[in-house]
């Protein structure tokens, strides 16, 4: 974390959390960025859980069931949210408000037990649940004291932690729907974090000894980036040493996390054991340590179903993570701009927790959609219109089919009415339709069908367009990939459809910038809201992730709008 306090001593910085001197830092974030595999003594991937422990089973409210964070309804709850700092401000009551309507569905509250920072005590901790109620968030609540422990003098131990929830276990008693009990930040630094287990464990035995029953929330080690593999290789133990089984990892991603197969990596080892995570705390403006690759964070767990908490709402010392400028939500940032209304953002990916709304889960398939129209039709592709369809919750997208031997297959994607389906052979006959789908993945029946006759063409007409093509960096079995889309043109182009098609099998599973649609080799994207236009002489640029296998050969051509593009 980067946190400010106006008037009182600084938190620590960056800096101070990945290290605890300078030439530390350049040693260990070296070793630990470029070598995981080498850092990383044993990974999780592939153990069962403990013997004989149903996990959730002694669990009220929210609870862990094979791997994942539940409801009491059993409803599946995916964290999107952000940090705020409380303890430093207690006066920006309104923040929690201000996140839940930017779309927010939790907040991580940052506490102090006593032992470094004034003591939010049991009146202060009961407002702030009663505002995350208020507001309809859920509410994880930490103890920012311990943050570094073993390198930092000034933290206080995990043990002094677990004793102030224990202080507060009359203002918590009730509260399982609502809140997550995060022990202690970051409560260990790079000096031997092998110790972190020990302390870790005895501070939830001692939890659950005392007889609160939430959900428990334990951070990694390495200033909460676990870059040398500590929480990774004894998750197991940790998880097994809770009765209730009732216990969520959470790792914090910096600089550390400057690549795909880093993020994706650690993410999928805890995924693949069933040992549930999230990211609790992630930033992505560059800094003198690196730039981390907060897309392959935010693309990587909205497609694993995993939460995150975005560092942080506003008062940071380095004012670079501050999501909102001086708390204000009409002044974001470009880091606020990027999580709340970007690709895999909140806005976008955010769903509120059941126990807010009666908790009975969606099954109501939206209307079907009217018939569509076809327009600018051209040999290699068509644009289609049609009415909107409507739902009990909400529409919030559409699927475009095209129909033939008895079969249909989904050919593009919208969240609007209209959509490009392009890769289309010309002078070829086309039957269409369209279904809706709501947020819980209802789908609607199919619209009526439009038949369609690509133009018979001569030749594809030359677009004003150019595109180039990187692999950014690649890894067994997967790879990641760069599109940088020009309009060489003197209008601006907008809204877009890009076709490509890729020879040796390589699948895309992860985008940002657009969303892909993919048949067999041939793909359709279309843009996201903030790359919509292109402006003359001006380029978006897509970033993806993808699997591959032995070859991982460069698309040979590229359509915009069904016109070719130059590839330089």
């Amino acid at each position: 974390m980067r946190t400010a306090r106006r008037g009182t001593p600084a938190p620590k910085t960056l800096a101070a959390r990945l290290v605890a001197g300078l030439a530390a830092l350049i040693g260990l974030v070296v070793v630990g960025a470029l070598c995981p595999g080498a850092a990383v003594a044993q990974s999780p991937a592939g153990r069962a859980p403990a013997q004989g422990q149903s996990a959730g089973a002694q669990a009220a409210g929210l609870h862990i069931a094979d791997g994942r964070l539940l409801e009491g309804n059993g409803n599946d709850f995916v964290m999107r949210g952000v940090n705020h700092a409380h303890t430093w401000y207690p006066g920006e009551t309104q923040s929690l408000a201000d996140v839940k309507a930017l779309g927010a569905n939790s907040v991580r509250v940052v506490l102090s037990d006593g032992y470094r920072w004034s003591e939010n005590g049991p009146e202060d901790v009961a407002a702030v649940i009663g505002q995350c109620k208020a507001n309809r968030l859920i509410c994880v609540l930490e103890v920012h004291d311990t943050t570094g422990y073993g390198e930092d003098a000034a933290a206080g131990t995990l043990d002094h932690a677990a004793d102030y929830w224990i202080g507060l276990k009359d203002v918590l008693a009730g509260q399982e729907d609502y809140v997550v009990v995060n022990i202690g930040n970051e409560p260990w630094g790079n000096t031997d974090p092998a110790g972190w287990t020990e302390p870790t464990v005895a501070a939830v035995k001692k939890l659950r000894a005392a007889g609160l029953q939430h959900t428990i929330m334990v951070d990694a080690p390495n200033w909460g980036q676990d870059w040398q593999g500590v929480m990774r290789a004894e998750a197991q133990s940790v998880y097994g040493a809770d009765p209730t089984g009732n216990l969520i990892f959470s790792i914090h991603m910096y600089s550390v996390y400057d690549t795909a197969q880093e993020i994706t990596d650690y993410l999928n080892a805890f995924v693949d054991a069933k040992l549930p995570i999230l990211i609790g705390e992630f930033g992505g403006p560059a800094d003198q340590y690196g730039d981390p690759d907060e897309d392959t964070m935010m693309a990587a767990a909205e497609q694993l179903r995993l939460g995150y908490l975005a560092w942080s709402w506003s008062g940071n010392t380095d004012p670079v993570l501050d999501l909102a400028l001086d708390f204000d939500p009409s002044r974001l940032s470009d880091w606020g701009e990027r999580i709340f209304h970007g690709v895999d953002g909140i806005a976008q990916t955010s769903k509120e927790a059941t126990v807010y709304g009666g908790g009975a889960p969606d099954t109501q398939a939206p209307t079907a959609p009217g018939s569509p129209t076809a327009t600018a039709v051209t040999d290699t592709s068509v644009t289609l219109g049609w009415t909107a369809a409507t739902d009990d919750t909400a529409v919030t997208g559409y699927d475009v089919v095209r129909l033939g031997d008895g079969t249909e297959t989904t050919v593009a994607a919208s969240t609007t009415t209209t959509a490009t389906v392009t890769g289309l052979t010309p002078g070829t006959a086309y039957t269409f339709a369209v279904r809706a789908r709501d947020e819980a993945g209802n789908r609607s029946a199919a619209s009526p069908a439009v038949e369609v006759t690509t133009d018979e063409g001569g030749g594809t007409p030359g677009g004003a367009c150019s595109v180039g093509y990187r692999v950014v960096g690649e890894w067994p079995g997967g790879f990641q990939g760069e599109i940088a889309v020009r309009n060489t043109g003197s209008t601006a182009v907008g809204p877009w459809a890009l076709a490509f098609a890729f020879a040796d099998g390589q699948t895309i599973t992860n985008m940002w910038g657009g969303t892909a649609t993919q048949n067999a080799g041939a793909v359709s994207v279309a843009p996201a809201s903030y790359t919509a236009t292109i402006p003359a002489g001006g380029t978006v640029t897509l970033g993806f992730t993808a699997q591959k296998g032995g070859t991982n050969t460069a698309p040979a051509a590229f359509s915009l709008n069904g016109a070719a593009c130059a590839t330089p």
